[in-house]
């Protein structure tokens, strides 16, 4: 079971790494570091888990992956802490308030004191830790050992301070946040690192009573499993608390995503007829969609200024006549402004690629209230679902109506 929740937290620490994976090419340095604090997370937890042990104990040198691991959540650690400064930015101020103040004091410090601790640990785990077996947990497995107590008490005293220095900061940026979804996510993360620190307080007064007083092997490996328990709790909290915060830019960018993969279409339909229009040679719909350059809203606001542009330019090649001929047609249908205007388009765009085209534009389409870059797209939505159920057909049969109607209206005037 525990294995089981070992892996569970480092695939979800993992995922949430892999999906704020951008920030590290477009991001500013607030989110690089909240992402080197997800990766440094996902890599100690990757090292905790049973089979990564299994097979780093395969290698000459004995608990490698403990070593590693402190390495890893060190860079964690201070990843964190950067995040904290950089969450605050940069301000002009000529009084600096104390909580940023002390932030960046204790960024300085962190630094300083990481590259110390990890020099001396590096050192004690080759001197004086004893590493005759290879561990599975390593505190309870080396309980009662002086030099196994002294490597680790070094790592969670760092660990125990960092946590409380960050559970203060982000319960205190909690009470200011804005938003629901901020102060729940940062009331989460602010949990998990009071989680941390109960952690580091259990298995330090763990360690050293042992040192004095030999307890019990099952009640030894008992702490162990509960003390790893709230170690997974920990980061599935901490999960948690960065990600809801991101659920409504989330959920913008899989409605844009899937914008875009619906627009695809008719975009595509449009400038392959007109291929001045777009800053850049339509591509595949899968590139198109999964490309991460430029960002998916000005992709978006892109397509949707392309397909205005040319549907601008077909009003040369549509008849004045096409679009009430169009809108008769498809009085009936459920949706009777959109499929006009989708069967319109797509009457137009037959007329451009045989070449037809008239000095004088057809009247422009009908105004629709539209009031920013997402209406738009809501509408234009619309219009691609009506352009994808039109047939050739259909297209065939409204061209012939108008024409058929342009040619009585000419008889009409000639008989005046």
């Amino acid at each position: 079971m525990l294995a089981l929740a070992a892996y569970t937290a480092a695939t979800t620490m993992t995922a949430v790494a892999v999906w704020r994976l951008p920030a590290v090419l477009y991001g500013d340095a607030h989110r690089r570091a909240l992402w080197g604090c997800y990766m440094g997370f996902a890599a100690a937890l990757w090292l905790k888990s049973p089979g990564v042990i299994s097979l780093m104990n395969h290698q000459p040198i004995v608990d490698l992956s403990v070593l590693l691991k402190h390495y890893v959540s060190t860079g964690a650690i201070l990843a964190i802490l950067t995040y904290v400064v950089a969450s605050y930015g940069k301000t002009d101020q000529e009084v600096i308030p104390t909580h940023v103040a002390v932030a960046r004091w204790i960024e300085r410090v962190a630094w300083k004191a990481a590259v110390a601790m990890l020099g001396l640990m590096t050192v004690l785990f080759f001197t004086v830790v004893n590493r005759l077996h290879p561990s599975v947990d390593f505190v309870p497995d080396h309980a009662g050992q002086w030099g196994a107590i002294l490597y680790e008490t070094i790592f969670y005293v760092y660990l125990g301070a960092s946590s409380a220095v960050t559970c203060y900061q982000w319960s205190s940026a909690a009470r200011r946040a804005d938003t629901r979804l901020l102060r729940t996510g940062l009331g989460l993360m602010a949990i998990a690192m009071a989680i941390g620190v109960a952690y580091v307080a259990i298995r330090t007064s763990f360690m050293w009573v042992t040192l004095a007083t030999p307890l019990d092997a099952g009640f030894n490996h008992q702490l162990g499993v509960y003390t790893e328990y709230m170690q997974i709790v920990l980061f599935m909290i901490f999960a948690a608390g960065v990600s809801i915060p991101t659920t409504n830019v989330a959920a913008s960018r899989w409605r844009s995503w899937r914008a875009l993969w619906n627009l695809y279409p008719l975009w595509r339909d449009l400038v392959a007829v007109f291929p001045d229009v777009p800053f850049q040679k339509p591509r595949s719909r899968r590139r198109e969609v999964l490309r991460t350059d430029p960002p998916m809203d000005v992709r978006l606001d892109r397509w949707t200024q392309d397909i205005a542009d040319v549907v601008e330019q077909l009003r040369h090649h549509a008849s004045p006549v096409l679009l009430p001929v169009i809108e008769e047609a498809v009085d009936s249908s459920e949706d009777p402004q959109a499929a006009a205007e989708a069967l319109w388009i797509k009457a137009a765009l037959l007329n451009a690629r045989e070449g037809l085209r008239s000095d004088v534009p057809a009247p422009a389409l009908p105004s629709k209230p539209i009031a920013d870059t997402h209406a738009e797209v809501t509408w234009l939505l619309r219009v691609e679902e009506a352009y994808a159920a039109a047939t050739d057909l259909q297209v065939r049969e409204v061209l012939a109506s108008a024409e058929a109607e342009e040619l009585a209206m000419e008889m009409e005037e000639m008989a005046l």
